[in-house]
């Protein structure tokens, strides 16, 4: 039977042993990736493998994968941000809004040497490696996903409408929209409903009338928008193609009524993401009815997004992470991932087998454009995010004029400083 003084020391023991526990520091190879739970559970279940499989190649190292909704994901990495602790790889979007907020927060840590080490840039599609090269202060982040957005058009309607080639330039484009009103076909269908449809052709436009920096300037929210007179030149035209080369009336459907209305053949092409390919195969569309060309904005930017995973600044296994990244890039791992993350890889190397013609066409051109310029809703804040579709709607609806769309967008921005 213990006395009360050895009933004292056995305790005392005890808790020493448990406050050293609790004080041993986390294995050096133990990492932590903060990610999103994805509607895709074929991605959620490979991301896993992936991450099994670095262990297996990896002794005595783990990989904890916490997955979360996208607004708990985006709330854990703001408080993250604004303590010392977070986790050591983090998913977000790409680009001076959505991606640029936690590297503004001083969230993410420059990849420059990593990219030397591993030779990433040597092995990522250009288009898809552009977004890390956005950011002040070096390269931030690595590709996960990247989607490119371009025109679809109905080959049968343009030949209906005598266009005999995909437009290159600008002043084409404009030539083949009126080639198609004087035909009686509209140009274009978006979805008016969802905000971020009809968005895409402003995005475009202000590339096409501002040029690339003056555009990211805009975007960046450096550029007074009042100022800039491309700005303004750019709802005008806006407004001149909702009203003269858009399929009316869009403003009260969705974009998945818009697809229908497209499929059917009631206008000529659609501004979509390269992810409408498999969608078009799925509802039984003949494929070879349907080419693709960029929109052509003369800047030799690809319009797209991008999804990345960064090093968190608050990593104690940097390398670590890095390895882990470098291992996901890998052409082997990507090879195997084909088609469970997205239709197409951000690596470069990666072997396509059995492409239908579109998709090969989206290739070529992923592989053809080494920069970028990014949707709207990705390169601004949330909050002026929500004002620039305001104000685009308005402009569509024709309860704005273009000359005032600059001002308010403008009045807004001022107001947050």
């Amino acid at each position: 039977m213990l006395t009360l003084s050895a009933k004292l020391k056995t305790a005392s023991i005890v808790a020493i042993a448990v406050a050293s526990l609790s004080a041993t520091p986390v294995l050096a190879e133990d990492i932590t990736l903060w990610t999103l739970n994805f509607d895709n559970n074929a991605a959620n279940t490979a991301l896993k493998k992936v991450a099994t499989d670095f262990e297996a190649a990896n002794p005595g190292t783990h990989v904890e994968i916490v997955q979360r909704a996208v607004d708990e994901h985006k709330t854990a990495l703001r408080v993250a941000a604004g303590s010392d602790k977070g986790p050591d790889i983090y998913f977000s979007w790409a680009g001076l809004g959505l991606g640029g907020e936690y590297v503004k927060a001083g969230l993410s840590l420059p990849l420059d040497k990593y990219y030397a080490e591993y030779k990433w840039s040597d092995e990522l599609l250009p288009s898809a490696a552009a977004f890390a090269d956005l950011y002040p202060g070096g390269k931030h982040g690595v590709p996960f996903t990247f989607k490119g957005e371009a025109v679809y058009y109905n080959k049968k309607l343009f030949e209906q409408a005598g266009i005999k080639e995909e437009p290159k330039t600008y002043d084409e484009f404009l030539a083949a929209a009126d080639k198609l009103k004087a035909a009686g076909i509209p140009a274009f269908t978006f979805g008016g409903t969802v905000n971020w449809h009809v968005m895409r052709l402003m995005d475009v436009i202000l590339e096409t009338k501002c040029g690339a920096e003056k555009h990211d300037a805009l975007k960046a929210m450096t550029l007074d928008w009042t100022k800039e007179p491309c700005a303004t030149e750019s709802f005008a035209e806006f407004a001149k193609w909702t009203k003269d080369y858009t399929l009316q009336p869009f403003m009260g459907i969705d974009n998945k009524q818009s697809y229908s209305l497209f499929t059917a053949g009631r206008a000529a092409m659609m501004l979509e993401g390269d992810w409408l390919v498999s969608q078009l195969n799925g509802s039984g569309a003949n494929l070879d009815d349907y080419g693709i060309f960029p929109f052509p904005t003369n800047t030799d930017r690809l319009y797209g997004f991008a999804e990345y995973n960064y090093i968190s600044t608050k990593s104690k296994s940097p390398d670590v992470a890095a390895k882990f990244l470098d291992y996901f890039l890998s052409t082997k791992v990507q090879q195997d991932l084909l088609g469970q993350l997205s239709s197409t890889s951000v690596n470069k190397n990666v072997q396509y087998a059995n492409q239908k013609p579109l998709e090969a066409e989206w290739l070529a051109i992923f592989q053809k454009y080494g920069k970028v310029y990014m949707n709207g809703d990705q390169a601004f804040p949330l909050d002026v995010t929500t004002e620039y579709f305001r104000v685009i709607n308005d402009v569509a609806s024709g309860n704005t004029e273009p000359a005032d769309a600059a001002k308010q967008l403008q009045s807004f921005i001022a107001s947050r400083t």
